[in-house]
């Protein structure tokens, strides 16, 4: 068996903490707290849907009490972790009362925003309920839809990416892809009443702009044609506009900045999509063809002879 030499992997790895990514020697760094961003998202589940998701009942004082508790403990947390975020960014060419002014500032703004976001989240839940003829009421799929919560985060974390806070708004996003298996970027911008069926696999990328009343299936990619370039994309449009009232059926592909899906279209499953749509167009794969081939029966083997002694 060949020998360790652990002083040696030490000595390695502890070279490899000079790189700038890199924390654990570097106490001055910010960097926010994933479990509290999640308790955020937990926390704020709770105000839109009382007693959906924990042991929450509202007390006889009535519902104004256990709102005002929960926004302030979520205002409280959330302007700590844009702080943090903030200053991982900011912390060499701005001052710590600067940083700390403006968190206070985005959180205060994202608390107002509240109302607004439950109304479309509300709107949500009409479109999936419009959508799905499996569905049996509007409170399944607040409970267990998971579409509906990977839009329900997403629509939060949008409205902190508008504000640019670094890192947050993806932790989020994530939090959501992890468990739903839907990707959408928080800097995409989507309209009312957005549905997305199936819920799996489905990819929103960034700069994606999407009307009111679209419904998606499982697998839709709304992508950018190619990411070459790296990081002299950033800013630039990549991704497709989708007008209102669109349907994408499953396994469908929209690439493109420039690539426009006009209103009231439908788009086949699977069919890959580069160039702009009028309105009111179907969309489909040409020359598809299904060719089923029946195996010839197999021959019958006859029976092992049986000997009797």
């Amino acid at each position: 068996m060949t020998s360790v030499d652990i002083d040696q992997i030490i000595r390695e790895i502890e070279d490899n903490y000079g790189a700038e990514e890199i924390f654990f020697t570097k106490p001055d760094r910010h960097f926010p707290n994933r479990d509290a961003i999640i308790s955020i998202i937990k926390d704020l589940r709770q105000v839109m849907f009382p007693r959906y998701f924990g042991d929450d009942t509202l007390p006889l004082r009535g519902p104004s009490y256990f709102i005002g508790n929960k926004l302030i403990a979520i205002e409280e947390t959330l302007a700590k972790q844009v702080y943090e975020a903030l200053a991982f960014r900011d912390s060499g060419t701005r001052s710590d009362e600067e940083i700390r002014a403006e968190a206070t500032d985005i959180s205060s703004q994202f608390i107002a925003r509240i109302p607004e976001l439950q109304k479309m989240l509300l709107k949500d839940v009409q479109a999936a309920f419009d959508g799905d003829p499996a569905a049996q009421s509007k409170e399944e799929i607040i409970f267990s839809y998971p579409g509906f919560f990977a839009i329900y985060v997403y629509r939060f974390a949008h409205e902190l990416y508008v504000h640019n806070v670094p890192l947050i708004p993806r932790i989020m996003t994530e939090y959501a892809h992890s468990k739903t298996g839907v990707d959408i970027n928080a800097g995409a911008t989507i309209g009312e009443y957005f549905f997305i069926d199936h819920a799996t696999g489905v990819v929103i990328g960034e700069t994606t702009i999407i009307g009111d009343h679209v419904k998606v299936y499982q697998g839709v990619t709304l992508g950018a044609l190619s990411t070459r370039a790296g990081q002299a994309l950033s800013g630039v449009k990549r991704h497709p506009t989708i007008e209102d009232n669109v349907t994408i059926y499953s396994n469908a592909s929209v690439l493109g900045g420039e690539t426009v899906v006009g209103e009231g279209s439908i788009i086949a499953g699977s069919a890959f999509v580069i160039k702009s749509v009028p309105k009111n167009s179907r969309v489909s794969l040409k020359n598809q063809e299904v060719n089923v081939r029946e195996s010839a029966p197999k021959k019958t083997e006859p029976p092992a002879p049986t000997w009797e002694i």
